[in-house]
């Protein structure tokens, strides 16, 4: 039962899941967290920050993830896990094969199409409203700290935040020297200030 559940759930955020890879985030944790509680909250934090460190789209890496764990946490041996998270991840890159295939074979004949126009033109305002939620639902708890649990963790990273979000966009920092320093600034950090 849980694979079809994996099959199905992963198949909808495939394709529904516009905008890649952080936009699925907010739809992952819904399905995953929410409406089947596969994990919780802050297992899914964790997936997150997984995702995000290993090569290779997030949306994909979480999938992945999810459906190692989700069969694992079901009660069933890791080597079901393995097949799990392949069956997850390839019912999410489904949708996206068979749609390219399909587009591929209209789009550029159509593209100048009023009606081809009006859902693209639909389509960039959802996405940018699935990378806004995706962002919103990485500012909680388990990512920022809580003020009233503890204000000096809470302020750092609302401070490493910040740098990062100005080092890349205003700054044109690589990303990757983001995390470096973001990285050793946090293990310092956390030297001086257990939690």
């Amino acid at each position: 039962m849980i694979f079809l559940q994996l099959f199905l759930t992963f198949f909808k955020i495939g394709l529904f899941g516009f905008g890649g890879g952080y936009a699925m985030l907010s739809l992952i944790q819904d399905e995953v967290v929410v409406k089947h509680l596969w994990m919780s909250s802050s297992q899914f934090t964790d997936i997150v920050a997984i995702s995000q460190m290993t090569p290779g789209p997030i949306g994909i890496n979480a999938a992945t993830y999810v459906g190692y764990t989700a069969v694992v946490n079901s009660g069933m041996s890791p080597a079901w896990g393995v097949a799990g998270s392949l069956l997850a991840t390839g019912s999410q890159l489904l949708p996206s094969f068979i749609l390219m295939f399909v587009i591929s074979k209209f789009l550029m004949k159509y593209r100048e199409h009023p009606s081809v126009k009006a859902v693209f033109s639909v389509l960039r305002p959802l996405i940018i409203g699935l990378l806004a939620s995706a962002a919103l639902l990485l500012m909680n708890k388990e990512n920022f700290g809580s003020p009233r649990e503890s204000l000096i963790p809470f302020i750092y990273s609302v401070v490493t935040f910040v740098f990062a979000f100005f080092a890349i966009n205003k700054w044109k920092m690589n990303p990757i020297y983001v995390l470096v320093i973001c990285g050793a600034a946090g293990g310092l950090f956390y030297g001086f200030f257990p939690t």
